[in-house]
């Protein structure tokens, strides 16, 4: 997507808990402001908030990229995990702006990896990466997001779209049996968002009370990550260590399924919540854990994502391809 002649543009990254915006004049993403979605009703009305805020004009813009947690296909997008429903096209007559493109989050967020420095992430789990390989990104938050970036011969990459976090959730003991079966009876399919994700940490934790008989408390996704961290409940600690197993053993598949030896990225605002309660050594154990495949995902590196803006990031090198 080419820049328009009108040298600005709109950065938008809509989530099912955060609208983040920016505006780009030919390089990165700047005057980054987040909005929470709950205090609007769509894409509209949340970019004229921003704008207004940041003293910027719609007919001043000469495009506008939006990421969305959702499939993108055609005109309508709804999201996911929000109540929001826009016309691609209408949003785009109604603001004023020449152009506007939207894209699946996670593939924002994949185009923004090769221009990550080391200090943008933490390293997991320590590695070789191969040249010109596949790169792969997960990321728990309201869901689970799933993203990639295949290498092209002419140099650049493509990112690739996926819904990857509604496959099934696999159990390998008991344990996580009895809470997929619980998580399967409560939701008709038992999705791997449905356990890692924020909402997903949250019914573990509930799942495994209601499993021993002990008292329901419904604790928020926040609450879990706090006792946790805290080692002050049992139940939210090995909800943690659900969440940090399941995820590194999803993870695994995603690097085997894309071929992702350029690197596994982390991302999501759940997993940056459960701060050091993360079971970083389970999550590699579950990880690797692929059978005769194992040598082929150790070399792999794992980091994680700390720079806030990533996926805007990725959408200003949108508009440069």
């Amino acid at each position: 997507m080419n820049r328009s002649e009108n040298g600005v543009a709109l950065l938008a990254d809509i989530g099912g808990t955060h609208a983040r915006f920016a505006l780009c004049r030919g390089g990165g993403p700047t005057r980054l402001r987040v909005l929470p979605t709950v205090e609007y009703g769509d894409l509209e009305s949340a970019t004229r908030a921003y704008l207004a805020r940041e003293q910027t004009e719609p007919a001043e813009l000469g495009a506008a990229v939006v990421a969305v947690a959702a499939p993108v296909h055609g005109d309508e997008v709804e999201l996911t995990n929000l109540g929001w429903r826009f016309s691609i096209e209408g949003t785009r007559r109604a603001l004023g702006i020449p152009r506007l493109v939207a894209l699946n989050d996670f593939a924002a967020l994949a185009l923004s990896l090769p221009a990550l420095s080391a200090g943008d992430l933490e390293t997991i789990a320590e590695g070789e990466p191969a040249r010109d390989r596949a790169l792969a990104v997960i990321g728990p938050g309201t869901g689970l997001g799933v993203g990639g970036l295949l290498p092209m011969p002419d140099g650049h990459w493509l990112p690739v779209e996926s819904e990857g976090g509604h496959r099934d959730l696999a159990a390998t003991d008991e344990r996580e049996w009895q809470v997929v079966e619980r998580l399967r009876a409560r939701f008709g399919h038992a999705s791997a968002e449905r356990a890692i994700s924020g909402p997903g940490l949250a019914a573990i934790d509930a799942t495994l009370r209601e499993i021993d008989c002990a008292p329901l408390s419904h604790l928020a996704p926040e609450e879990v990550s706090a006792r946790a961290r805290g080692h002050l409940d049992p139940h939210a600690v090995e909800a943690v260590r659900l969440f940090s197993g399941w995820l590194g053993a999803v993870a695994g598949d995603l690097a085997l399924t894309l071929g992702a030896r350029g690197g596994v990225f982390l991302a999501g605002g759940a997993l940056a919540g459960l701060g050091q309660a993360f079971d970083r050594a389970l999550f590699v154990e579950r990880f690797r854990a692929k059978g005769r495949f194992r040598e082929y995902l150790a070399p792999i590196p794992v980091h994680r994502i700390t720079r806030v803006d990533a996926s805007l990031l990725g959408l200003s090198r949108a508009l440069q391809a």
